[in-house]
């Protein structure tokens, strides 16, 4: 495992990882919607073994959160790994305060995404 995965790794410790099939139950969707999604930029995998699982966290409830989309297809554009879009979704920022994907979810989202868009520059 490389710094990056053991990283990646301890952030995602404690987090509800879920399956593909799990995401599209929640999301009362089939599972190829879940895979185009991903394909898409609009979702983000954490791969285990070769096994994708999505933070529950990027969901709104049975909803995919509409800001987490945003942040991940400008990331995705700006040739940014699945890994390293997590890493930053996940990394505790002071300034936030709190971990950009929880302010995905509220007043901070816009800030987030122009993070984002920042450091493909």
């Amino acid at each position: 495992m490389n710094n990056l995965s053991e990283e990646l790794a301890a952030l995602l410790d404690g987090e509800e990882l879920l399956a593909v099939p799990d995401v599209s139950e929640r999301l009362g969707v089939v599972v190829t919607k879940v895979h185009d999604l991903l394909n898409t930029n609009k979702l983000v995998a954490y791969v285990v073994d070769g096994k994708k699982y999505i933070p529950a966290v990027l969901l709104d409830g049975d909803e995919l959160n509409k800001f987490v989309g945003s942040a991940v297809t400008v990331l995705k554009d700006n040739h940014f790994t699945d890994e390293e879009i997590l890493r930053f979704l996940f990394t505790p920022d002071d300034t936030l305060p709190g971990r950009p994907v929880d302010a995905l979810h509220g007043h901070g989202a816009r800030e987030v995404i122009r993070r984002a868009q920042a450091m493909a520059f």
